[in-house]
């Protein structure tokens, strides 16, 4: 049975950039559409709370709608991914490669309606970009748990840093942990391109998104040349 491997190169490198997409995704998510998050659960189910004991009922849409959207993302990645296991090649499986394309064109398809409404989604669309925002984040965190070793968490991070400050405590940072900081790094930048775009660009605040998630399925599919064999 072959070792656990953990990620390559190009798949630290595109876990980074859905680090930041996750950032871009939630930042609009949290400015714009009702103040919940589109890939952080924990934050919501807390919001969701405080609006049960506020006692206004229409606090309650955006969380149940982005917990929602989540759980739908969840459950149809997880159909998809169902049994996966790796791929003969090195990379993550084909599935779910696959997951993340639609992911893509989730968020492509976001990212037209955003800049439909100029920037300024309200009322039921406000809903639907919310929406299709948390199916995306769910898909995309499954995604992540099916790519096993060489997987993983790209739209949550609490345990990460959590995991990270333990382990290191101390200690000197292992070459693998080295990357940690500059996902949660991504997540930062992320976040800020989209805020900096809503502010100066609102119509196309929401197009890093689905840019930076196609750029890191392609950067996981790459594959370097192989040396050629020498004879003698």
């Amino acid at each position: 049975m072959p070792g656990r491997r953990g990620p390559r190169t190009a798949e630290y490198i595109a876990l980074v950039l859905l680090a930041a997409a996750s950032g871009a995704v939630d930042a609009l998510a949290f400015t714009v559409l009702g103040h919940v998050f589109a890939g952080v659960m924990t934050g919501n189910l807390a919001l969701l709370g405080i609006a049960l004991a506020s006692g206004r009922p229409a606090d309650l849409t955006a969380p149940l709608v982005a917990l929602a959207g989540f759980v739908a993302g969840t459950w149809l990645s997880a159909l998809i991914c169902r049994g996966v296991a790796s791929d003969a090649r090195p990379g993550w499986p084909t599935r779910v490669l696959f997951c993340l394309a639609g992911e893509t064109g989730l968020l492509a398809a976001h990212a037209s309606l955003w800049a439909g409404s100029g920037g300024v989604p309200g009322g039921g669309l406000r809903v639907v970009l919310l929406c299709v925002a948390a199916v995306a984040m769910g898909g995309q965190s499954v995604a992540m748990l099916a790519a096993g070793a060489g997987g993983r968490p790209s739209t949550y991070f609490t345990g990460t840093l959590a995991t990270y400050v333990a382990r290191n405590a101390g200690a000197a940072v292992g070459a693998e942990d080295r990357w940690v900081p500059v996902r949660l790094a991504a997540l930062v930048a992320g976040a800020a391109a989209a805020a900096v775009l809503h502010h100066w660009a609102p119509a196309w605040a929401a197009l890093p998104a689905p840019v930076l998630v196609l750029a890191a399925v392609l950067g996981a599919t790459y594959r370097p040349p192989e040396a050629p064999e020498r004879n003698g």
